[in-house]
């Protein structure tokens, strides 16, 4: 690694970013950060010290300053995004022209030479076929803007040639940014604020992923990015392929109070449903460090700081 690399990280003050900012510097990284700080959020505080960071309050949407500020980018790592079904359905207009357009605007303003890693989700698989796991060569078939949205922006990238996508499960765990409205972070506060929920269509499934184990997934991409580039991978705990009512079972394990029930009536609007393969990442040497379990127990103690909604993204 060259210890001069410069790594600009668009919101990089968000969820992801704010455990991935760090860890980079600590790589030896430089790093610069642009976040409009939607959420009001002081999440790098605690790296202002660091002289090789840079912070700079602004949109992604702004093309004359990502113009700029890509220039001295070695690398970007696109995590500026309204993530999530219900924030990009309230707003559909800022969704697209944050998780398409700005990503299709930066790509016509940086060079074959600098490298893009960026996230996506598997939710671009939108449902799968019975009992048969999601590769990275699946049909994509996004449900949801959303979705729709992430995987043009994949193919976006992907076409810049020396780019790599990182495909993820849904994410939880505690973060310095932190959010309650992912699907495991969600039904561990409401088990141990409300100590019940009505599950719609429990039997759907997804693949999970912890969110420093996301930092460290970036982190190897950028370790094997020769050998790695021009492909996505899918980045998930291949234990944790499993339903909704699985998910609740696990938490009651560690909060025995906890009450889930089956609604009489009703669906789920998301409509994911399908199991993912992680086997290609896993055969370039990356294997996820934070289990499902050990997660549930780290959110529980994280829970009793945190007692509001601003949490959410939506």
């Amino acid at each position: 690694m060259n210890m001069e690399e410069h790594i600009l990280v668009t919101g990089g003050a968000g969820y992801l970013g704010s455990v991935l900012v760090p860890e980079l510097l600590e790589a030896g990284y430089k790093v610069t950060v642009v976040d409009n700080f939607l959420y009001r959020q002081n999440s790098l505080a605690h790296v202002c010290a660091n002289p090789d960071f840079n912070v700079v309050w602004g949109d992604v949407r702004d093309r004359s300053l990502m113009q700029k500020l890509v220039r001295g980018a070695d690398l970007i790592i696109p995590l500026a995004a309204i993530v999530g079904v219900p924030a990009c359905n309230r707003d559909p207009l800022a969704a697209t022209t944050t998780n398409r357009t700005a990503i299709e605007d930066m790509l016509k303003n940086i060079s074959k030479d600098q490298r893009v890693l960026m996230p996506v989700t598997n939710s671009g698989y939108g449902i799968g076929e019975k009992d048969s796991f999601c590769t990275e060569e699946s049909p994509l078939k996004p449900l949801s803007l959303y979705g729709k949205d992430k995987v043009a922006a994949e193919q976006a990238v992907l076409s810049h040639g020396n780019s790599m996508t990182l495909r993820l499960a849904t994410v939880f765990g505690m973060s310095p940014r932190m959010r309650i409205d992912l699907l495991v972070n969600d039904f561990t506060y409401r088990a141990v604020y409300d100590r019940f929920i009505v599950l719609f269509e429990s039997h759907f499934r997804r693949n999970f992923i912890h969110v420093r184990d996301v930092a460290r997934a970036f982190l190897h991409g950028i370790d094997n990015f020769e050998k790695m580039k021009g492909q996505a991978y899918n980045v998930g705990l291949s234990d944790a392929n499993i339903s909704k009512k699985e998910l609740c079972e696990k938490i009651k394990k560690q909060l025995p109070d906890f009450v889930f029930m089956d609604a009489v009536v009703g669906e789920d609007p998301d409509k994911r449903d399908y199991i993912v393969s992680n086997e290609k990442i896993e055969k370039t040497g990356f294997k996820p460090s934070h289990s499902l379990d050990a997660g549930i127990e780290e959110l529980i103690k994280g829970f009793r700081m945190i007692r509001n909604n601003q949490y959410g993204n939506a």
